[in-house]
C-alpha cells in the first residue's frame, strides 16, 4: 500500500505594514517594528531622513545638508523585515487598500514581493500616513516664488542662495536705493522658524560678513520680522516671548507685531496700512498646511487639512489606517490639541507601532497620551528661550540648554560630533563654513 503524501505546513505570509514618511513619526513607528511579525514599507518622495529643527542652520550657512539628514536605507540597514521605497504618493484608496504612485511605477521593486496590484500601486494590509505638512499662504500661494518657506533641504538651499546673493547683488549695485532693497531682509512670521532665521540673519550681517566686502557694510543691513499677531512666539508664555523680541532687538532685528502682509512679490512685501517695503528677500514664516495626501481619505478634517484621528491614532471608520505627526489632529490630556512638533511626532509614531502590535495580539489598541516635553526656541548666539512648564529659561543658559537638546536627538554619532564641532568652532569664530552659493533660480528667467 501506497504512503499517502504529507501535507506541506500552509506559510502564512505577515501582514503588510505601508509607512508613508519617512519625518520623526514615520522612522520612529519603523524602528518600533522591529521585531514585530509584520512586513514594513517605508515610502518617502526622498531617501533621507531629516532634522527639520536644525533645517534652518543648513538656510543661513551654518551647517551643511548632511550635518542635519541621513540616508533612510542607512538608518535602517539593520532592519530586516523593512523595505525602503522611494516614491511620491498621490492617492488612498481605502476600498481596494493600495497606494497610487505619481510616477505611474514604482522602480526597482518585485510585484510579487512588494504585494503590486498594478504598475504604480502598492497594497497594505495596515496604513500609516506620516506625510507631514506643507507651507500655507492663507490663500495667495502666489507669494510661494517670492517668499520660500522651509520645510525641505530644497527650500534650505533655495534660502541659502537667496540670502548670500543678496549680499553680493548689493555690493554690485551702483543705485543706493536698490542697493538698499538688496540689504533688507523680511522674515514673515514670528514663530520660532521665523525668530531662529532674523535672528540668524542679523548674526550673519553684523559679524560673520564684516570687513569681506568693499562697497557695502554688510551691517548696514536691514533685518525684519513681521508678525501679525500680538508678540512673537506666541505659543511660549508671555514673559518668555517679551524676553525674545527683547534678545532679537538687542542683535538689531526690527520686530514689527500686530501688521498683517497684504502683498508679496519681487520687490519687497506691502503691509496692511498700504505701507510698502522694498526688500529683495522675503522669508515665509507664518504658517504650515496638511499634506494634500489627507483629502484622499474622504473623512472629515479640520479647518487646515489634518485628519481628526481616534484616540488611538486610527481614522475614523477606517481601522487598518492610523495618521500620525503634523497630519493628525488629536487632543491631549489637558483638552488642548497636540502640537506639531518634533516630540510629538515620535511620541505618534511610537504609540502607531504598539497599536498595530496589540491588534496583531487580539488586544484593543491603547489610546494616545502626549508627554509634553516643553518647546525651545533659541535667538541668535547665546540667547534662546525654554519653557519646561513650572522651569522657564533664558538667555545664555536657555541657549545652552537648546544646544545640548538638538545635539543629543540628532541621528548618527557622526551627525553629533561634526554639528559640535561647526557651532564650537562658530562660536568662537562667528564663521559659517557652509556659505557656498549653489544652484539656480528656480525659475531662471527671473532675475534675482
Amino acid at each position: 500500500m501506497n504512503a499517502q503524501p504529507q501535507a506541506t505546513p500552509r506559510q502564512i505570509t505577515p501582514p503588510h505594514v505601508v509607512i508613508i514618511g519617512g519625518g520623526f513619526a514615520g522612522l520612529w513607528a519603523t524602528r518600533a517594528l522591529a521585531r514585530a511579525p509584520v512586513r514594513v514599507s517605508l515610502v518617502d518622495r526622498g531617501n533621507h531622513h531629516l532634522f527639520q529643527p536644525l533645517l534652518y542652520q543648513v538656510a543661513t550657512a551654518g551647517l551643511s545638508a548632511p550635518d542635519i539628514a541621513a540616508p533612510l536605507r542607512h538608518i535602517l540597514r539593520g532592519q530586516r523585515n523593512v523595505t525602503v521605497l522611494m516614491g511620491d504618493v498621490v492617492a488612498i484608496d481605502t476600498a481596494g487598500k493600495t497606494l497610487r504612485f505619481a510616477d505611474g511605477e514604482l522602480p526597482g521593486h518585485s510585484k510579487l514581493e512588494y504585494d503590486m496590484l498594478d504598475c504604480g500601486t502598492l497594497s497594505y494590509d495596515v496604513l500609516l500616513i506620516a506625510s507631514g505638512s506643507t507651507h500655507a499662504y492663507f490663500g495667495h500661494d502666489d507669494w510661494a516664488f517670492d517668499a520660500p518657506g522651509l520645510k525641505t533641504l530644497d527650500d534650505a538651499l533655495e534660502i541659502r542662495r537667496r540670502i548670500l546673493t543678496a549680499f553680493e547683488r548689493a555690493e554690485a549695485e551702483a543705485d543706493p536705493v536698490a542697493r538698499a532693497a538688496w540689504l533688507t531682509f523680511a522674515v514673515v512670521g514670528g514663530g520660532p522658524t521665523g525668530v531662529e532665521l532674523a535672528g540668524t540673519l542679523a548674526e550673519i550681517a553684523r559679524h560673520t560678513l564684516r570687513g569681506e566686502f568693499r562697497r557695502i557694510d554688510p551691517g548696514s543691513a536691514r533685518i525684519l520680522l513681521l508678525e501679525a499677531g500680538t508678540r512673537v512666539l506666541s505659543t511660549f508664555p508671555e514673559s518668555l516671548s517679551h524676553k525674545a523680541r527683547a534678545s532679537l532687538q538687542r542683535l538689531g532685528v526690527e520686530v514689527r507685531t500686530g501688521v498683517a502682509v497684504t502683498s508679496i512679490d519681487a520687490h519687497g512685501v506691502v503691509l496692511g496700512d498700504n505701507e510698502s517695503i522694498a526688500a529683495r528677500t522675503v522669508l515665509w514664516a507664518a504658517g504650515v498646511a496638511a499634506s494634500p495626501l489627507a483629502r484622499s481619505l474622504d473623512v472629515p478634517l479640520d479647518r487646515v487639512g489634518r485628519v481628526i484621528v481616534a484616540p488611538d491614532l486610527s481614522v475614523p471608520g477606517h481601522p487598518g489606517i492610523f495618521v500620525a505627526g503634523d497630519l493628525a489632529t488629536v487632543r491631549g490630556a489637558n483638552g488642548k490639541p497636540v502640537p506639531g512638533v518634533a516630540p510629538a511626532a515620535k511620541q505618534m509614531g511610537s504609540h502607531v507601532a504598539r497599536a498595530i502590535r496589540a491588534r496583531l495580539a487580539g488586544k484593543p489598541a491603547p489610546a494616545f497620551r502626549y508627554r509634553d516635553h516643553g518647546n525651545l526656541a533659541t535667538i541668535g548666539r547665546r540667547a534662546g528661550v525654554v519653557d519646561l512648564g513650572r522651569l522657564r529659561l533664558s538667555g545664555v543658559l536657555a541657549w545652552w540648554f537648546w544646544l545640548a537638546a538638538h545635539i543629543f536627538f540628532l541621528i548618527g554619532f557622526r551627525n553629533r560630533l561634526v554639528v559640535l564641532i561647526d557651532w564650537a568652532w562658530a562660536y568662537w569664530s562667528y564663521r559659517r563654513n557652509a556659505r557656498i552659493i549653489v544652484g539656480n533660480a528656480r525659475d531662471s528667467g527671473t532675475p534675482r
